[in-house]
């Protein structure tokens, strides 16, 4: 199953105020150090986001064109979330699974995507996720820790003076992310399956 091609990012504030340098990670530790920071600044997001974050999990993550900054994202209220930006141009997820839990009149009413397994991994170009906690086991190919966000080496970029990375690869294994959005050029879910859950069942 694809998903067709969203809107283009674009940039929803320029505020340099208050920003917080995001930790970088050698190769090899835990991923969840890229949350050591967040940002007053502006996201490439160009769409609202909901009232509801979910989740994201897979057993291993490859990617090529990597990139990662701060900023905010918005919902439909106008509430500004703070979020880790992570950019990959090419991306393969094994055993992918997606979650996300909602409150409605007769309850709590869930929704779990899973794709991407058998060997048979989901894939992504120009993906792009705003992010709140992410864990997991990562490594990096020719990473630059403390370039300017504005001139990273992908398309997608953050605003000039902000703290940022990228690497030429990206791989996480045993991937747990918490995230406000995300979207891709092309999403591909391999042996897509959809469930709706009361809420009790989620990706971790």
């Amino acid at each position: 199953m694809k998903f067709p091609k969203s809107d283009r990012v674009r940039k929803l504030g320029s505020s340099h105020a208050g920003r917080i340098a995001l930790v970088a990670i050698p190769a090899g530790v835990v991923a969840a150090a890229l949350m050591g920071g967040v940002a007053q600044g502006a996201v490439p997001v160009s769409f609202a986001v909901s009232g509801s974050q979910f989740q994201i999990s897979a057993s291993q993550l490859e990617g090529t064109g990597f990139s990662q900054y701060a900023g905010l994202a918005k919902d439909t209220q106008g509430t500004e979330h703070t979020v880790a930006i992570a950019n990959i141009k090419s991306a393969t997820l094994a055993d992918l699974c997606q979650s996300v839990v909602s409150d409605t009149p007769l309850g709590k009413v869930g929704v779990l995507i899973k794709a991407g397994g058998g060997g048979n991994p989901a894939s992504a170009s120009d993906l792009q996720i705003g992010m709140t906690g992410l864990k997991g086991d990562a490594s990096f190919g020719a990473i630059r820790i403390g370039v300017d966000a504005s001139t990273v080496n992908t398309d997608a970029k953050g605003s000039a003076g902000d703290f940022a990375q990228d690497a030429d690869t990206v791989s996480i294994k045993n991937l747990q992310q918490t995230a406000w959005s995300t979207q891709a050029s092309v999403f591909t879910l391999t042996g897509m399956t959809l469930e709706l859950t009361d809420g009790s069942k989620g990706c971790f």
